[in-house]
């Protein structure tokens, strides 16, 4: 895992600011860092280096292709570049690593070869013959690439961060987007392609990027779409399924836990990571190391099930409890890591739990990806709900009905609330997360524009409401909240995560699954992936309600952290900033302090949103 950047300017780039922008992502490849400029010297490329596999030097990167036409810095790990090298059967290979296969890959066979690249990778490669700069990201979207291109010069690079310093260096002045701010109030993230910056893009997964840069201009083409997969060939036979998921999954395991330093799993003790795990220990010849995090607040404590799970795959267990103070001690490094506005609060106990694990290992595999391929949230179950002819007549009264009533069922009463039936997608999402309505948006920004039609939109019509559902979890929230969190909390600590459950092959397997063998009488949620778990762990273990990755955030807000409400919610910053209206925001305080205790996330990410603007109005 590494961190890359690189830029091109009609005026010329420097080499010593493209180091000092590469450097603030040191915590990326404290291994090894390394420039290439070509000799108009209006080309560089950036690296830093985290050593995963062959730890010579000789991998060290930016990599020249054994003809010495292409340049390349990457980002990430393609696990099949084993088998991919035998597409090359008379090269002699310099290294043991997968960073060589592709490079020499692509000089052989163009940008045809990234469509066979399995794995989680963002990578710019420059050839010197044509003076163009190559760019692609995974199929889907696990490692981040971020680009800005305003006609005169183009930066790209791993974090927001890297582009923000070296633009700040060389006098580029980045606007705030204004414009990206209602989805973050509505989503508590900004969807791909758009970023808090104007000009500033995050570049779109499954695509690759051709900079000409001698008549500057960027061109992207798709090389794989999710649509393709989408129930085109239906799996509905169990037995067959359950096999075929099975393989798969054993051999995406298998493929992950390669590696030349120490690797371990997180262990929450739910139904992904415990499967992951269990898979891993059946292929270990060793104890497989496994970290969890804990918190003292007994409803939010799961420690007791993932210590299960592991005293029955007998792993080297590591747990960490999370207090307070831990988190408050994270609290001022939240927007650093992040670089925009980032409302998912389970982001500090995964940089916790990063840490913890960092002290022992250098790569871990993690779980995510089992919900939104497996039914595993409950918002799919509301998809269906709310398309049942009795709800689309009779949701207005519902909702209203709702409101009179406990603050469970009034929070829950807002699903019915929605503005129109092509803006379900992104209402369900709010409403489950407990973030803001459209309806709440309309009075809470001010000068209020904001349209949710296109990230509403879907490429694919079949499959019922909870499937389609998934599928915008899959375009959106997986890639740009889940997998966001999990890259920039384990980097900031030099930690590789690696997400065996999104294996290309795992994914098209999934998105053709019928949708009884994902969810079912039997099982639930997550029939097929249970069918698998409770062959290598009982069943009881996990007879318990889901429960999410979360902090204990509405009851410190209303204590230890209520310092940020009183600095970034008071009149004089929300009245300067002037995003919001400060009376709404005001009675969103009273309404939460007096006992609404759904509201807590709309507060955070106003808290968040503040202090995000707050903090780089005063560095701008």
């Amino acid at each position: 895992m590494c961190g890359i950047a690189g830029a091109f300017s009609t005026q010329g780039v420097n080499e010593q600011l493209m180091k000092q922008a590469t450097d603030v992502m040191l915590h990326r490849g404290p291994d090894a860092g390394g420039y290439f400029i070509n000799e108009e010297k209006k080309v560089i490329l950036g690296h830093r280096r985290l050593s995963i596999i062959d730890l010579s030097t000789g991998a060290n990167q930016p990599m020249a292709s054994s003809c010495g036409r292409y340049i390349m810095v990457y980002n990430g790990e393609v696990y099949n570049f084993k088998e991919l090298s035998k597409k090359l059967p008379h090269h002699t290979w310099k290294t043991h690593g997968d960073t060589e296969v592709i490079l020499e890959l692509f000089a052989k066979f163009g940008k045809d070869s990234f469509t066979w690249l399995n794995g989680m990778f963002a990578l710019a490669i420059y050839d010197q013959d044509t003076k163009k700069i190559y760019l692609s990201r995974d199929k889907i979207g696990i490692k981040p690439l971020f680009y800005f291109w305003d006609n005169q010069s183009f930066v790209f690079a791993s974090e927001l961060k890297v582009i923000n310093e070296y633009c700040r260096s060389t006098s580029i002045n980045l606007q705030i987007n204004q414009e990206t701010i209602p989805n973050f109030l509505h989503l508590g993230f900004i969807p791909e392609p758009q970023t808090i910056y104007k000009n500033v893009y995050k570049f779109p997964s499954g695509n690759h990027g051709e900079f000409e840069t001698l008549n500057p201009k960027l061109s992207i083409q798709e090389f794989w779409k999710a649509s393709s997969h989408f129930l085109t060939n239906r799996i509905s036979d169990e037995n067959k399924a359950l096999k075929q998921y099975k393989d798969l999954l054993f051999a995406s395991v298998n493929d992950q836990m390669i590696s030349d330093v120490p690797l371990g799993t997180f262990l929450s003790g739910g139904i992904d990571s415990s499967l992951v795990t269990a898979v891993a220990s059946k292929l270990s010849s060793q104890k497989v190391k496994t970290f969890s995090i804990g918190f003292n607040e007994a409803k939010y404590d799961e420690t007791q099930y993932a210590d299960a799970v592991a005293k029955h795959l007998n792993t080297d267990h590591h747990i960490f409890k999370v207090s307070v103070n831990d988190v408050m001690e994270l609290v001022p490094s939240l927007l650093k890591v992040y670089d925009e506005p980032y409302a998912d609060s389970s982001a500090f106990p995964t940089m916790l739990v990063s840490r913890l694990a960092r002290q022992h290992v250098t790569v871990v595999l993690s779980g995510d990806g089992g919900d939104e391929f497996f039914q595993g949230y409950g918002m799919y179950t509301w998809a269906n709900r709310l398309q049942q002819p009795f709800f689309k007549t009779f949701r207005k009264p519902v909702h209203g009905l709702t409101q009179l009533m406990g603050n469970r069922m009034k929070r829950g009463g807002n699903l019915f609330n929605y503005p129109s039936a092509d803006r379900l997608h992104t209402h369900i999402f709010s409403q489950e997360q407990y973030y803001f309505s459209e309806v709440e948006l309309s009075v809470l920004i001010k000068n209020c524009t904001f349209n949710f039609s296109t990230i509403n939109t879907l490429d694919v019509s079949n499959g019922n409401p909870a499937e389609q559902q998934a599928y915008w979890d899959l375009k959106y929230y997986l890639k740009d909240d889940l997998l966001v969190k999990v890259d920039r909390a384990s980097m900031q600590y030099s930690l590789e995560s690696r997400v065996p459950l999104l294996d290309q092959r795992i994914v098209e397997f999934a998105l053709n699954l019928d949708y009884h063998l994902k969810i079912s009488k039997e099982y639930g949620t997550k029939h097929l992936m249970k069918k698998v778990l409770y062959e290598m762990i009982p069943r009881t273990i996990f007879e318990r309600p889901k429960r999410g990755f979360a902090i204990p955030l509405k009851e410190w807000l209303r204590g230890p952290l209520y310092f940020l409400v009183n600095d970034f919610l008071n009149k004089k910053v929300v009245e300067e900033l002037g995003v919001v209206h400060f009376n709404e925001v005001e009675n969103l305080v009273k309404r939460f302090m007096a006992g609404e205790d759904f509201l807590y996330n709309r507060i955070w990410l106003l808290v968040v949103l503040h202090w995000w603007l707050k903090t780089n109005q005063a560095s701008s």
